[in-house]
């Protein structure tokens, strides 16, 4: 899996997403940091602020109709509460779904329903 972070330069939430993810992980894994400084790059990569985390270039924490910036970005965690960087239990359910087989869902979905008929 590639884990990339996008950021403005000096974002400080920059550090504590790649801690979080460094926890999750239990290791750096190879995340790859980018500064974005522009428009055009913040719509070339599909950062919708500061920070933004990518697996597989997919942004696990979209916001309906959020265009790209290279503004502050803010993420709510299971409480509501607002932060600056996903928290490491929403990290860690974006990273174990990242890491499921495509189709893995629909195919413990449908054994369910065969062994119930």
């Amino acid at each position: 899996m590639r884990i990339t972070i996008l950021t403005v330069p000096d974002c400080p939430n920059a550090r504590v997403v790649r801690e979080r993810i460094t926890a999750v992980l239990g290791g750096d894994a190879g995340i790859e940091l980018v500064e974005v400084s522009g428009e055009d790059g913040a719509a070339r990569w599909g950062m919708t602020g500061s920070p933004t985390v990518l697996l597989d270039g997919v942004d696990p924490f979209p916001v309906p109709g959020a265009q790209p910036s290279v503004s502050c970005r803010l993420y709510r965690d299971a409480q509501g509460r607002t932060d600056g960087a996903p928290s490491v239990e929403a990290l860690r359910e974006a990273l174990a779904g990242a890491l499921r087989p495509q189709g893995a869902d629909e195919q413990d979905c449908c054994e369910t329903d065969l062994r119930d008929l």
